[in-house]
C-alpha cells in the first residue's frame, strides 16, 4: 500500500521542515519544547522509514518506491529519487541514528539548545537525500548541503580547537567535491542527461573513465576517509560534540563509500579494474597501517576514530577485491561476498563506532576529560556502563556473534578469492583491532579505581541505558542472523556486479 506513496520525499524532507520549525521555538527559554519537539520528529521520520524495508520486494534489483518530477527543464534535471537493495539500509541507518543522537543530547547540551537539535533534523533529510537521489544534479546539491550542519555543529558545539577543525574538514571534503562536480557536468553533457542511471548504461573510452575515476577517488576517498586523505577526520572527531562525533562515524563516512557502488564502479567499470590494484593498495595500508596508529592514541576519540579508518578499509577492499577475483575465478560468488561483506560493514560500523562515541561521551560527560591515563577502575563503580563498553569493544574487535564480525569475515573470505596475501594482511586487523581496544578497556575500566574523580562516578541512568540497550541489541542481532541485511542486497549486488563485468574492454 506505501508504493504509490511519496515515501522518500516524506523521509527526506519531514526532518528538514521539523529542522525549520525547531529553530522557530527560538532561545533556551524554549529549550524542553525544542527537544520535544525535535524527538518527535526524529521518531516520526524513523516511522515513516519502516515501509522502505516492509514493503521492499527483495527479487528486485531494480530501483523502488520512484519519484520522478521535472525540476529545471531546461537542463533536463529532474528531482528524480529512488532506492534499490545498496541505498535502502543505509536510509534506515541513518533515521534509526538520529533518534539516538537526539535522546543523546537531550541532557548534554546547555545552550542554542533549538539550533542544535535542528542542525541534527536538516542534517537527516541531507544524508538521505543523497543516498535516494537518482538524479546527479540533485545528489550533488545534497552532497555539498549536508556539510554546512555539521560544519555548524562542530563550530559552535566543538571543543577548544573547533576552528581548526571545521575549517580542516570543509577544505578537505569540499576540495575532492569540485572534481565530483567537473566529472558529473561531463558526463551530463556527453549522455544528455543528469540520470546517474542513464550514466550507468554510457559507453566512456578508456581515457575518459581514468579521468572521471580519479575525479571520483578525491571526493569519495576524503569522505571515507582513505589513507593518505584520512588526517581531518581523527580532528573533526575530537572536537565534535558527541552527537556530532555518532553522525560522522555512522552515516557521513558511509556516504563516500556507497558513491564508489553508486559512481566509480558502475560508470567507470574498466578504469576501476585497471587501477583496483592502487585502491587495493590505499585498503590494505588503512586496514594495517592505521590500526598501528590507533594503538598509540592515548584519547579515547582519536583511538576510536582512526579505528574508524581502518574499519572502513575493509569495505572499499571488499568493493574492489572483485577485479582480482574475476581474473582468477569464473565464478563470481566471492566478488558478490565481497561487495555484501563490505555494506555489511557499512550498517555494522554504523551501530558499533556510534556506540563506542557514545560510551566515551557518557564518561566525557562525567569527567570531561577523554584522556586514557585519566581513568582506571570504573568499573568499581560503573558496572552496567562497564558492561556495555565491554559488549561493543568486543564488537569493535571483531567478535564472532557480534555483527563487527560479519562483513569482516565476509571480506577476508573474498579476498582468499583473490590473492592469500590479500587476506593475511586484512586478517591482521583482527589481532591489531583486539590489541587497542581491549588495551583501552583494560586501563579505562579495569583494574582499581584510579582517582576521587573515579570514585566519585555514578552509573548510567535510564535515558543512556535505553540508547545503549538499543544499540547493543542491533549489534547482537546482525552479529547472529544478518539475513535480513543480505535478503534485500543480493539482487542490487548481483545485478551491479553483472554489469561492472559485462562493461569491461
Amino acid at each position: 500500500m506505501f508504493m504509490d506513496w511519496p515515501l522518500l520525499s516524506l523521509v527526506i524532507w519531514t526532518p528538514i521542515v521539523g529542522g525549520m520549525l525547531v529553530l522557530a521555538t527560538g532561545s533556551d527559554k524554549n529549550a524542553v519544547e525544542a527537544k520535544v519537539l525535535t524527538l518527535v520528529v526524529a521518531i516520526a521520520t524513523f516511522l515513516i522509514s519502516l515501509p522502505l524495508y516492509t514493503e521492499f520486494n527483495t527479487q528486485l534489483a531494480s530501483m523502488q518506491f520512484v519519484e520522478n518530477i521535472s525540476w529545471i527543464e531546461r537542463f533536463k534535471i529532474n528531482y528524480h529519487l529512488g532506492v534499490d537493495g545498496i541505498s535502502m539500509p543505509l536510509i534506515l541507518l541513518t533515521t534509526f541514528t538520529t533518534m539516538l543522537v537526539v535522546l543523546a543530547g537531550w541532557e548534554v547540551i546547555k545552550t542554542r539548545v533549538a539550533q542544535y537539535m535542528a542542525a541534527f533534523l536538516i542534517m537527516e533529510g541531507l544524508m538521505i537525500g543523497v543516498f535516494a537521489a537518482l538524479d546527479a544534479a540533485v545528489f550533488y546539491v545534497f552532497w555539498e548541503a549536508m556539510l554546512i550542519p555539521m560544519f555548524i555543529v562542530i563550530g559552535i558545539w566543538g571543543g577548544p580547537r573547533r576552528v581548526y577543525a571545521t575549517i580542516k574538514f570543509f577544505l578537505y571534503t569540499f576540495f575532492g567535491s569540485v572534481f565530483m562536480l567537473i566529472a558529473l557536468l561531463y558526463l551530463a553533457v556527453k549522455s544528455g542527461s543528469f540520470e546517474i542511471l542513464d550514466f550507468h548504461t554510457f559507453k566512456l573510452g578508456i581515457e575518459a573513465q581514468i579521468l572521471i575515476f580519479i575525479a571520483f577517488l578525491l571526493a569519495f576517498a576524503v569522505k571515507v576517509p582513505m589513507f593518505p586523505v584520512h588526517t581531518w577526520l581523527p580532528d573533526a572527531h575530537v572536537e565534535a560534540p558527541t552527537g556530532g562525533s555518532v553522525i560522522l562515524a555512522a552515516i557521513m563516512l558511509k556516504l563516500g563509500a556507497y558513491g564508489f557502488l553508486r559512481f566509480s564502479l558502475p560508470i567507470t567499470p574498466d578504469a576501476s579494474g585497471i587501477l583496483d590494484w592502487l585502491m587495493i593498495s590505499l585498503s590494505l595500508i588503512a586496514v594495517v597501517y592505521i590500526g598501528f596508529v590507533a594503538l598509540a592514541q592515548q584519547d579515547m576519540k582519536k583511538l576510536i576514530a582512526y579505528s574508524s579508518i581502518s574499519h572502513m578499509g575493509f569495505v572499499t577492499l571488499g568493493f574492489f577485491i572483485i577485479f582480482a577475483i574475476a581474473r582468477k575465478d569464473a565464478n563470481m560468488s566471492g566478488a558478490v561476498m565481497g561487495i555484501e561483506g563490505g555494506i555489511v560493514q557499512m550498517i555494522s560500523h554504523g551501530f558499533i563506532s556510534g556506540a563506542m562515541f557514545l560510551c566515551v561521551g557518557v564518561m566525557y560527560d562525567r569527567m570531561h576529560s577523554r584522556q586514557i591515563a585519566d581513568y582506571g577502575g570504573v568499573v568499581n563503580t560503573m558496572p552496567v556502563f562497564a558492561a556495555f563498553m565491554v559488549l561493543f569493544s568486543m564488537a569493535n574487535a571483531g567478535l564472532p556473534g557480534t555483527s563487527g564480525f560479519v562483513g569482516e569475515f565476509m571480506v577476508i573470505l573474498s579476498a582468499f578469492k583473490a590473492n592469500f596475501w590479500f587476506a593475511f594482511l586484512a586478517a591482521i586487523t583482527l589481532i591489531v583491532g583486539a590489541a587497542y581496544t581491549l588495551w583501552m578497556v583494560k586501563r579505562v575500566l579495569f583494574g582499581d579505581v584510579a582517582n576521587d574523580k573515579v570514585a566519585a562516578l555514578t552509573d548510567i541512568n535510564l535515558r543512556e541505558a535505553l540508547i545503549l540497550s538499543v544499540l547493543a541489541v542491533a549489534v547482537l542481532f546482525f552479529g547472529l542472523y544478518p539475513a535480513p541485511l543480505l535478503e534485500v542486497m543480493e539482487p542490487s549486488v548481483e545485478n551491479l556486479l553483472q554489469h561492472v563485468m559485462q562493461s569491461k574492454l
